[in-house]
C-alpha cells in the first residue's frame, strides 16, 4: 500500500467521524432498504420505513436464542428471504467454547467488506507509526473444515469465511505483506502440523519478516511454546533441507519443500540464538530481528497471555487488534501506540447501525470493585450520543439480518474520534459464576486467579491456563478453578495459600454473603496435567473449529461433557480453601 492510499484511508476515516451522525442514518437506511423484503423484518410490520424512529419503535432488541430459529431455517435449506433481502449463501460458525455447542451465524459479502475497511483503517494509522517496507508478515493462521448444513449451506469459521475469499487476500496483501507460509499450510487438515510448518517458513524467512500476528494471543503464545520444543528438529530440517518426517500431509509437504533448501548457515546462526536464550526471553526479536510489532487481539479474555507473550517479545510492542465478533466488526484500533490494556477502539459509523444500552450501577454499590452488578438499563442511545467516562452494552444491526442485536459486550467510552466513540473493552456481561445470590463474570475469575497467582511468583510458577466450573453435586455448592501450571513442583503449601487467595479475591457481595453463612462452600482448586488444555483445544479441533479462533472456555457448563471428561481425569491435587473457616 502506498503513502499516498494510506493517507486516503484516513481522509476517509476523519471525513466518516467527522459526520457519525448523517452517516449512521444512512447506514441504517441502507440496512433496510437492502433487507426490505426479509420476513424477520415484515414479522414486526416495519412496512418499508428505513427512518430510525419507526425501527426502534417496531423491532425489539434480541439476543441470539431469539433468532435461532430464523438462522436454523437457512441451515435447513430454507431460500426464502428469511433474515435479508438475498438468500445467505454461507453461515459462520462462533467459537461455542463455553456451551459446547456453536452457534451460527449468517455471513455475506457485505461483512467481508466490512472485514476489510476495519482492517485498512487499523493498518493505516499502525503504519504511520511503524512503517512497513515489502516484508513478509509470520502469521499463525489456521483454516477450519469446511461443513454444510443439511440444507447445503457451507458453514465454517469466520476466520476461514475471510480467508479463503480472494477479496479478502487480495486486501491483506495490499496491507499486511505476504505471508510466510503458502495457503497448503494455512489450510491444512491437521493443526500440529500446520503450526510446524508456520515456524518452519517463518525461520526461512526470518530476515524478511516484519510483523508477528495472530487472531488472537492465545495463539501467539501457543506458537512459541511450541518452537520452545521443537526447536532443534526445525534447525535439523533447515541445516538438510529436508522436511520432518512429523509432517504426513501430501499438500503441505509439497508446497513446504518447494521453500525449503539446504542451509546450514541459517540453522546454525538459529541454533546458536535459541541455545543463548535465558527462558526463552525475546525469542520473537532474536529469531526475527526485523520485526516491528506483534498483532493480534489482546483484551477481554485474551488478558490473562499477555504477561507470557511479553516475556517472547521482549522489547518489542505488543499492538492489540481490532474489536469485533463473529457477528460483525465494532471498531478500528487507532491509538497503536497504547498498551493492550489500555487498548480503545474508534467505531466505523458505516459498517453496522450501533445502539448503546446505559448500565448505571445501583446506589450503594457505585464503588463495587465487582464487574457482576446487576446494572439498571435504561434506553438504548445512538452512536454520538453516548457519555465519556459512562458503561454501556452494544447493540449491532448489521448487513447480514442481525437487527437490534445485542452482543453482551460491556464497553467505556473512552474519549471520541471527532464525532465518533472510542470504546474500551470492558468484560462480556454473561455470568460465569453463579450459585444462588452471588453473580461473578469471566473479569472476577481473572481478577481473582491474577491475585493468587502473585503467590507462585516466589516459587518461579506460572499458571499456563485455567478454568471454572460451579459443582452443585454436594449442598452446598462451590466454585471449582482448574488450573495447569508450567511445572510440577508447587508445594502444597503454597497451592492451598491460592485456593484461599481466590475465595477471597471473589468481592461480589453475594458471594461474601453466602460464603460466610456458608451457603455457598469452600472454593476448590484442582491442579491439572500439563497438557490437558492442549487436549481441550483438540477437542475443539475435532469439531471443527479453527486454533487461531480458539478461546480457552472460562466457565464449563454441565452440559459441555466432553470437555468435563478431559478436566475430570487429569486432576492431580485438589485443595479447599479454608479462607471462611473450615
Amino acid at each position: 500500500m502506498t503513502i499516498c492510499s494510506i493517507d486516503e484511508i484516513i481522509d476517509e476515516f476523519e471525513s466518516l467521524t467527522r459526520d457519525a451522525g448523517r452517516v449512521q442514518q444512512d447506514t441504517l437506511r441502507k440496512i433496510l432498504e437492502l433487507n426490505a423484503d426479509a420476513e424477520y423484518l415484515n414479522h414486526f410490520n416495519l412496512d418499508r420505513r428505513t427512518d430510525s424512529k419507526s425501527f426502534k419503535s417496531c423491532i425489539p432488541l434480541c439476543v441470539h436464542s431469539d433468532i435461532e430459529s430464523y438462522i436454523q431455517r437457512i441451515a435447513d435449506g430454507d431460500n426464502s428471504l428469511v433474515l435479508t433481502g438475498k438468500p445467505i449463501a454461507s453461515l459462520s460458525v462462533s467459537s461455542g467454547t463455553t456451551q459446547g455447542k456453536p452457534k451460527f451465524l449468517p455471513f455475506n459479502d457485505e461483512l467481508l467488506e466490512s472485514t476489510v475497511q476495519i482492517f485498512r483503517t487499523s493498518y493505516a494509522f499502525r503504519n504511520r507509526e511503524y512503517p512497513m517496507g515489502n516484508g513478509k508478515t509470520l502469521q499463525f493462521v489456521y483454516g477450519s473444515k469446511q461443513v454444510y448444513t443439511q440444507g447445503g449451506i457451507l458453514a465454517t469459521t469466520a476466520t476461514t469465511n475471510l480467508y479463503r475469499s480472494w477479496r479478502f487476500k487480495e486486501a491483506m496483501n495490499d496491507i499486511m505483506s505476504q505471508c510466510c507460509s503458502p495457503d497448503e499450510v494455512i489450510f491444512g487438515p491437521d493443526f500440529h502440523q500446520s503450526l510446524y510448518c508456520h515456524l518452519l517458513c517463518g525461520l526461512i524467512y526470518s530476515d524478511e519478516v516484519q510483523l508477528v500476528f495472530s487472531p488472537f494471543a492465545h495463539s501467539l503464545v501457543h506458537a512459541f511454546h511450541t518452537l520452545e520444543e521443537v526447536w532443534e528438529d526445525l534447525c535439523a530440517d533447515i541445516r538438510d533441507g529436508v522436511l520432518s518426517k512429523r509432517v504426513t500431509t501430501p499438500s503441505i509437504r509439497q508446497a513446504v519443500s518447494k521453500i525449503l533448501r539446504p542451509n546450514p548457515d541459517l540453522a546454525s546462526s538459529i541454533y546458536n540464538k535459541c541455545q543463548n536464550l535465558s527462558s526463552w526471553y525475546g525469542v520473537i526479536p532474536a529469531l526475527w530481528p526485523n520485526a516491528k510489532y506483534i498483532y493480534g487481539i489482546m483484551t477481554g479474555s485474551m488478558e490473562p497471555y499477555l504477561k507470557k507473550l511479553r516475556h517472547y517479545a521482549g522489547h518489542l510492542p505488543l499492538m492489540s487488534a481490532d474489536y469485533g465478533a463473529s457477528e460483525g466488526w465494532v471498531g478500528s484500533n487507532v491509538n497503536p501506540t497504547l498498551p493492550p490494556e489500555e487498548a480503545t477502539y474508534a467505531v466505523l459509523p458505516n459498517i453496522a447501525y450501533f445502539e448503546f444500552i446505559p448500565l448505571e450501577k445501583p446506589k450503594g454499590e457505585e464503588m463495587e470493585n465487582s464487574s457482576t452488578i446487576h446494572y439498571i438499563e435504561s434506553e438504548p442511545v445512538g452512536l454520538t450520543e453516548v457519555e465519556v467516562g459512562k458503561i454501556y452494552e452494544v447493540v449491532i444491526t448489521n448487513f447480514a439480518g442481525l437487527y437490534r442485536y445485542r452482543l453482551g459486550d460491556i464497553v467505556k467510552i473512552a474519549g471520541f474520534h471527532n464525532l465518533t466513540p472510542e470504546l474500551q473493552f470492558i468484560c462480556r456481561r454473561s455470568l460465569v459464576l453463579s450459585i444462588n445470590i452471588d453473580k461473578n463474570t469471566e473479569k472476577d475469575l481473572q481478577l481473582a486467579v491474577e491475585e493468587a497467582e502473585k503467590l507462585l511468583a516466589a516459587e518461579k510458577l506460572e499458571v499456563v491456563d485455567f478454568t471454572s466450573l460451579v459443582d452443585k453435586s454436594s449442598d452446598p455448592g462451590h466454585y471449582v478453578i482448574f488450573w495447569e501450571l508450567n511445572s510440577d513442583n508447587a508445594s502444597d503449601d503454597v497451592l492451598s495459600s491460592c485456593a484461599n487467595s481466590m475465595d477471597l479475591a471473589f468481592v461480589d457481595a453475594g458471594y461474601v454473603g453466602s460464603r460466610k453463612i456458608k451457603t455457598i462452600g469452600a472454593l476448590e482448586l484442582r491442579v491439572l496435567r500439563k497438557g490437558t488444555f492442549g487436549q481441550v483445544m483438540d477437542h475443539y479441533l475435532s469439531l471443527g473449529g479453527a486454533v487461531s479462533q480458539f478461546k480457552t472456555p472460562r466457565f464449563v457448563s454441565q452440559s459441555n461433557s466432553k470437555v468435563l471428561q478431559i478436566l475430570s481425569r487429569n486432576v492431580t491435587r485438589s485443595y479447599f480453601s479454608t479462607a471462611y473457616g473450615l
